[in-house]
């Protein structure tokens, strides 16, 4: 069910769901952490994401659900056939639910993190208080 805004309510996530993304909150990853600091530095201009949010059936591991943009970071399991499957079947939900999903791998994060910022920024630039500032490299 979605409230008035057409967001998802928070009592259609199943109490199962709601509890990995707790339990997940408390297991960032190395690459993780880093999105984390990443997308942080854009709470100055609006920027509101939450970590491990649940969306229906499924845990977005940073959510801005206002913008609904959706930052993933996959790891060496999304590289597997069966990963890759979980992951398009996913997103089709996702993109159903009005989301953008953004998709980095671990290695983009860790050794080209101002790459990811910059492109995390640009797709983001039309919900940030100030666009002016959304061209240049990172705060």
């Amino acid at each position: 069910e979605a409230n008035r805004e057409g967001f998802l309510t928070h009592s259609n996530i199943d109490p199962k769901t709601r509890q990995r993304a707790k339990k997940l909150r408390t297991e960032m990853t190395k690459a993780e952490a880093a999105m984390w600091n990443m997308l942080r530095d854009l709470r100055p201009l609006g920027a509101r994401f939450r970590r491990e949010t649940p969306i229906g059936p499924y845990i977005a591991d940073f959510a801005w659900l206002s913008a609904r943009i959706i930052v993933e970071v996959d790891g060496d399991s999304h590289e597997t056939d069966a990963g890759r499957y979980h992951d398009e079947r996913r997103d089709r939900f996702l993109g159903a639910q009005g989301f953008t999903v953004l998709r980095f791998d671990n290695a983009q994060i860790l050794d080209g993190p101002d790459h990811v910022f910059v492109t995390i920024r640009q797709h983001i630039a039309p919900f940030l208080r100030d666009e002016r500032t959304t061209n240049g490299g990172r705060a």
